[in-house]
Parts: structure tokens; C-alpha cells; sequence
């Protein structure tokens, strides 16, 4: 078994010009977070309720958070959730404890609004290095996508099937 590594956070963030209305609602609004996120989204934005995002729409035993729940929840500011990684990483990532995403929300002016994502709860072990390096690829593109789909209306899907 693994510790648990407190000194690994996978920090990343953006900032974007739209409200924070808007941001907040593309987060905890099920078909907001399919247009920028995952092809299909199921969100229940309450604490205990569902963060369950399907990469592959329909596909409901791989490439998905199935299961996962939000942890804390204060509209507009903090939005927690349960995490499991992708398929590949499924054997250590997705079994026991379940890493955090965190999500904190800034109004930094009347339209623009500062996303920072913080990812904790990863293990000490070097299966857990190469997931801690897919995720800081993945929540990059996450992040550009949220930015673009909110700018642009143009979202970019993470994590699709090749």
C-alpha cells in the first residue's frame, strides 16, 4: 500500500473572460460540462451529489468518473470532487481512496472570472508519477477548452477516443 503525498498538488489555472455566473455554471450545470468536458456529463451540483463525467458517451464501464461525488460545494466559489483517472491508470487510480479535484473560482472583474484547479491525493509510488504526468497534460487541455467554449463557444473535448 501507498502513502498518501501531501507535498503533491497538480495546481493549474486560467483565467477567463466571461462572468462568474457563467464560469461557475459550465462547472455544475450537466450540459454545460458536455460542451467543454466530457461528451456526456452527469452533475448533480449538491454535496454527495453526482460528478460523473462519460469521455465516451454511452460507455459507462470505461473512459468515466462513474461513481464520483462532489465533496464541498459553495456556489461560485469552490466546487470539490472525487476523481478517477482513465482507463490506464484504472488498476491503482480508480480502486479505495479517490483522489480530489479541487476547484476554487475568482471574479477578478465585472467579466472576467480566475479558474484554479488543484488536484490532490496522489500516492507515492512511480505509477502514480506517469498518472500525475498524464493529468498535468490533461488538465491543461481541460482548462483551454473551459476558456475556449466560454470565449469562443468553441470547446475542445478532453480525453477522446482515437
Amino acid at each position: 500500500m501507498s502513502a498518501t503525498s501531501e507535498n503533491k498538488i497538480l495546481s493549474k489555472e486560467c483565467v477567463i473572460n466571461a462572468p462568474l455566473s457563467l464560469t461557475w455554471y459550465a462547472w455544475t450545470k450537466s450540459d454545460r460540462v458536455s460542451q467543454w468536458f466530457a461528451g456526456e456529463a452527469n452533475v448533480d451540483p449538491m454535496v454527495g451529489g453526482a460528478y460523473e463525467l462519460y469521455f465516451e458517451p454511452g460507455n459507462t464501464t470505461g473512459m468515466n468518473t462513474k461513481g464520483c461525488k462532489i465533496e464541498k460545494i459553495v456556489p461560485n466559489q469552490e466546487l470539490n470532487f472525487t476523481w478517477k483517472g482513465p482507463d490506464q491508470f484504472k488498476n491503482f487510480m480508480n480502486q479505495g481512496d479517490l483522489t480530489l479535484v479541487k476547484v476554487k473560482f475568482e471574479k477578478i472583474g465585472e467579466n472576467t472570472t480566475k479558474v484554479e484547479v488543484n488536484h490532490v491525493g496522489w500516492k507515492n509510488d512511480k505509477n502514480w508519477d506517469e498518472a500525475i504526468k498524464w493529468h498535468e497534460m490533461a488538465w491543461s487541455g481541460v482548462l483551454n477548452s473551459l476558456k475556449s467554449a466560454l470565449e469562443k463557444g468553441e470547446g475542445n473535448l478532453c480525453c477522446q477516443p482515437e
